[in-house]
């Protein structure tokens, strides 16, 4: 693609609205603006689109998304699917509520019925609404976490899940069909509604989702008993977490939630934080502070579109707010739900806990404990969604609990993407057995660790923007699987996954055997010791992304040894 030729054609041609010519002739004597913006297709990969909002073929715009959105059409044809139709969510992301609009009128001029929420809704309920529906498809205009200016496009499919092979390379093939604007189909709202293909939804799904919510409590009679005792600071970082994460801690009983004033309202503009991402120690600052205040003893933080959730608790010894990471969060539920299950004898026999590869090692060892399947998937919570599926198909096991260590879980199977609503409720309602028998979360966390090991995990992101930055990602990855390490310092290499050639070398016999999993752009490597680290391309941002994990005697043991690593890692990676 000629980029100049194709700035000149969506400054002057009259398909582009007259705000976007003017936005694009502003930036006439920026050639490396210009470049970053027409080098290329904004990239639909196999879960949809993410880019910055503005003018141009690699931004996100009502042109790139109704572009997609014509692709996704097509496939649907293809599939017979047109009646069943689409369910679409959005955020509280600037554009969000309009590139909603867009995808259901291009739709709904391919003949194909939508259901479009009347207001902003959690990701997680986008997820629930499609199987509820009977929908071939869903699509929810989000960027999760990313920084303001980032907006995206998720699609799922009729299982709830986003979208899986073989479906993500058939409608990534039928999007990479449609060149030319001119191919693209929208219409007028009040058209669709009257041809009956534009329907607007609200209240009745929020009903049925807090429902199935609900339905996943173990112990609410716990929960009435120390209601007026526990205290809970929450803030939805200015996202769609406000409502319904308030409405289930209020109907479960809960009486001294405390929501961030500053951060309650929807804003796209993110005012109070530049990086909306419960992971991110600052997105906690203002929590930390109301925290502080009323004496709380958790702090909670959803990103916008509500699927992550991040936490801190008060530790009783200190004084001070102690922060959890997913993998921390995520065992506590886990090994709550297992436990307290197992007492009722509500636990099955075929039970199966699921995380993806870059996910705590603690859960095998939990899983072991209770007897129950884990099974590992690819990085991506798509795949967890696919495994309930393959459960019900073919009737293997039965779905416990599933997580990912960027912050996302789900227990239950009304949704089939990581829901950070049932992950509030799940932690609190653990919160409150804790406080039951005088311990804290922080104390519970503690007891994990002499029980099953001192494990730790650790993250490392390298941002490399533009053509550049891609191309040098690529050389990375290129040079890793050319030159595999025998040592990462201390650590043996005792394996090496490459699960875009779908095989597993043993360092020492050298036998090669399948990975048994999708293909992937990911390097996995087995340490001694029981430690790991991956590297892989994100598949949604100009990152690469190194993961870590150790085990050591204590947690000092382990922090130490986790540093060294990532310290070797990203020295073997040319950083």
């Amino acid at each position: 693609m000629d980029y100049r030729q194709e700035y000149t054609k969506w400054c002057t041609d009259s398909y582009f609205d007259a705000e976007t010519r003017a936005e694009l002739v502003s930036i006439r004597e920026n050639e490396a603006e210009i470049l970053d913006r027409f080098y290329r297709r904004l990239e639909f990969g196999t879960g949809g689109l993410r880019g910055i909002i503005g003018a141009g073929t690699n931004r996100m715009n009502i042109y790139t998304v109704r572009q997609a959105t014509q692709g996704l059409s097509n496939y649907i044809i293809s599939q017979g699917g047109q009646k069943k139709g689409v369910a679409i969510a959005y955020d509280s992301r600037i554009m969000s509520p309009e590139f909603g609009q867009e995808a259901a009128l291009c739709l709904n001029a391919n003949g194909i019925k939508t259901y479009i929420f009347e207001s902003l809704r959690p990701t997680p309920e986008l997820s629930f609404a499609v199987r509820e529906l009977g929908c071939i498809a869903g699509i929810v205009i989000t960027a999760s976490h990313n920084p303001r200016e980032y907006n995206g496009y998720k699609v799922y499919w009729e299982d709830g899940a986003q979208i899986t092979p073989p479906h993500d390379k058939n409608i990534l093939m039928e999007v990479s069909k449609v060149l030319e604007f001119s191919e693209v189909k929208t219409m007028e709202k009040e058209t669709a509604k009257e041809a009956g293909l534009y329907h607007v939804i609200g209240q009745e799904i929020d009903d049925k989702y807090m429902l199935e919510l609900k339905r996943q409590s173990i112990h609410p009679e716990i929960i009435q008993r120390v209601a007026k005792d526990i205290k809970i600071v929450y803030t939805p970082l200015h996202g769609t977490g406000n409502l319904p994460v308030r409405r289930v801690l209020k109907e479960l009983g809960f009486e001294n939630v405390y929501v961030v004033p500053q951060q309650e309202q929807p804003d796209g503009n993110f005012p109070t934080v530049s990086y909306p991402n419960p992971e991110s120690p600052k997105a906690f600052e203002l929590a930390l502070q109301l925290a502080k205040e009323v004496n709380a003893d958790i702090v909670l933080a959803t990103d916008p579109d509500a699927d992550r959730l991040g936490v801190y608790a008060k530790d009783s010894s200190t004084g001070e707010y102690m922060s959890f990471t997913g993998n921390m969060s995520g065992m506590l539920i886990a090994e709550y739900i297992l436990r307290e299950r197992r007492a009722m004898g509500t636990l099955p026999e075929n039970a199966a806990l699921i995380e993806t590869i870059v996910t705590t090692d603690m859960a095998k060892a939990i899983a072991e404990a209770y007897d129950v399947k884990l099974i590992e998937v690819l990085t991506g919570f798509k795949y967890i969604g696919e495994q309930i599926k393959f459960f019900e198909q073919q009737g293997t096991y039965e779905y416990i609990f599933g997580l990912e260590e960027s912050y996302g879980c789900l227990a239950g199977t009304y949704a089939r993407d990581k829901d950070a609503c049932v992950a509030v409720m799940m932690l609190c309602e653990t919160a409150a057995w804790c406080m039951e028998r005088g311990i804290t979360l922080v104390d519970a966390m503690k007891k994990l660790y002499e029980t099953y090991g001192y494990y730790k995990e650790g993250l490392e992101t390298i941002t490399l923007k533009g053509k550049d930055g891609a191309a040098c990602i690529q050389d990375m990855m290129s040079g890793m699987r050319k030159n595999p390490p025998k040592y990462f310092g201390e650590y043996e290499v005792l394996a090496v996954r490459d699960y875009i050639e779908d095989k597993r070398t043993d360092m020492r016999s050298g036998k090669v055997t399948k990975t048994g999993l999708p293909t992937s752009n990911v390097l996995y490597y087995e340490l001694s010791n029981r430690a790991w680290c991956c590297v892989r391309p994100s598949g949604t941002e100009p990152k690469i992304k190194f993961y870590f994990g150790v085990v050591g005697e204590t947690l000092a043991d382990s922090q130490e040894r986790l540093q060294t690593l990532s310290k070797t890692m990203l020295e073997y990676a040319g950083q």
